[in-house]
């Protein structure tokens, strides 16, 4: 049992992490108007789309599998920090500095998890390895490095 754990956990976490990217695809063809009025009255939006289109359903297949799944996972990172900046710019609406229910919280939120998302991510391509899940419930409150040279380590107990 705790084998398996440690041998799907990994792959788990992955899906979890990408799992709403091939939806947002699906979307994006299955309402493809509106996705062409959210994208902007630009010539290149329809290019952009299925470009958006391409990444959000050959990224999450890639890290899922493991197949150029840093790149994968770059990329992606990559597009939630343009898609945060240019379609939730929370600071723009009035309402969002009363910090009260509307449009401008709503994107504040948004463009919070999208850098969540890049988080995970970031920790795809920097860190690909994991800690086996039985090791982490053996020592559930255990720390380990952020920073310098033994960044993801564990940090002996004192």
């Amino acid at each position: 049992m705790a084998s398996l754990l440690n041998d799907y956990t990994p792959l788990l976490l992955r899906i979890m992490l990408v799992v709403l990217f091939p939806f947002s695809a699906l979307d994006k063809i299955v309402n493809w108007s509106a996705a062409m009025k959210q994208a902007g009255e630009t010539p290149l939006a329809p290019a952009m789309l299925v470009a958006a289109i391409v990444l959000e359903l050959v990224a999450p297949a890639c890290i899922v599998t493991g197949w150029y799944d840093r790149l994968a996972a770059f990329l992606l990172a990559g597009f939630c920090v343009v898609t945060a900046l240019l379609y939730h710019q929370f600071w723009r609406h009035a309402d969002f500095w009363r910090f009260r229910e509307g449009e401008g919280l709503q994107h504040f939120w948004e463009f919070l998890k999208n850098f969540g998302l890049v988080g995970g991510l970031g920790l795809i391509v920097l860190a690909p390895r994991t800690l086996p899940a039985t090791e982490a419930l053996r020592a559930p409150f255990s720390s380990s490095y952020v920073a310098g040279p033994e960044a993801g380590a564990v940090v002996p107990p004192r």
